[in-house]
Formats: structure tokens, sequence, C-alpha cells
């Protein structure tokens, strides 16, 4: 008969952290289904239960001696493997932007030189012929695509009316699509 068993969680803890190996066994088989059960209720996965359970009773070996029993030893335990969970949970999450990040990667790296080449030329082609646009036409265009500005924020910075605003935006866009129509379609050929 295991002596251990009639132990309170007390006098377990106690002979714990005198390094009794016996004490640790029993509160282990004391609290395994439990804390498993816990842990199923919420993360329905086996393998991550168990590693989770194997942690926290190596710790709790491994930190024996800092034990200190302020409440009860299945409110420490369950506090610890809660805790455990969270760090597990929030570590999968750190895990997974990682992952997402190096698939982002190595799509953009997938992009063929030609790719890159070709859209590097189209952005010095489409700079080239906003710089040609009459300057205040010019400016206005900036100030709405470069500087997400509205009607009515370029025309109080400019002292304008918004009715001239929207004049030269039309002005901007009808020029550039004239001149780079071709190209566009010429680019996504």
């Amino acid at each position: 008969m295991n002596k251990y068993g009639s132990y309170s969680d007390l006098e377990l803890v106690t002979e714990l952290q005198k390094g009794d190996q016996a004490a640790y066994t029993e509160i282990y088989h004391r609290f395994k289904i439990p804390l498993y059960t816990f842990l199923w209720r919420r993360i329905h996965d086996k393998e991550l239960v168990t590693d989770i359970l194997h942690d926290v009773f190596l710790a709790i070996w491994e930190k024996r001696e800092q034990i200190r029993y302020d409440t009860s030893l299945s409110g420490y335990l369950f506090s610890a493997v809660r805790n455990k969970l969270l760090d597990t949970i929030a570590h999968e999450k750190v895990k997974q932007r990682y992952i997402d990040s190096f698939y982002e990667f190595i799509h953009i790296a997938d992009m063929s030189a030609d790719d890159l080449v070709r859209s590097k030329e189209m952005s010095q082609l489409i700079a080239t012929e906003i710089s040609a646009l009459p300057p205040k036409t010019r400016e206005v265009f900036e100030l709405s695509r470069q500087y997400n500005l509205s009607r009515k924020e370029i025309a109080q910075q400019l002292g304008i009316s918004e009715q001239t605003v929207k004049s030269h935006m039309f002005n901007a866009l009808k020029t550039l699509k004239l001149k780079l129509g071709s190209f566009l379609f010429l680019f996504f050929l």
C-alpha cells in the first residue's frame, strides 16, 4: 500500500521540497487526470496537452524548493497549467506570424527579375508623366494621391475652390490615361 496516498497536500509538498521522489509521484498521480481534463476542455490536442502537463510537472520538480504553499496545491497546479497554456498559445501566435511572414517573403522573392524591371520602368514612366503635368495640376494631383488629402483639404491648402481641385484632378487623370494607356496595356501583357 502506498503510504503517500493518505498524505494531505501540505504533507506532500513538504516531502517534495525535501526531494522525496515518491511524494512527487503521488502529486503527479493525484492531479494528472483533473489537469488533463482541464486542458482538454480548452484545447483538443492530445500532444499539446501532454506536453504542457510534462512541462509543468518538470518545472515543479526542478523548482520544488521554491514552492510556497499559500493556498491549495490544486490551485497552484491549475494556475501553473493555465499560465503554461497561455504562454504556449502566445508562442504559437508568434510562431504563426513568423511563418506567414516567411511565406510572404518567399512569394515576393518568386517575382522574376523581368517583372521587377518592368515594374521599375513603369514607376519611372508614371513619375515622368506626372512631372510633365502643368504645375498647379501636378500639385493638386500629388496632394491627392501621395498625401491622400481630400478635395476640401487641398482647396484649403492651396486657397482655391473645391470645383477647381476637381477640375485639376479630372485633367490630370485624363492626361495620364491618354499618355499611359497604351503603355499600361503593354505592361500587363
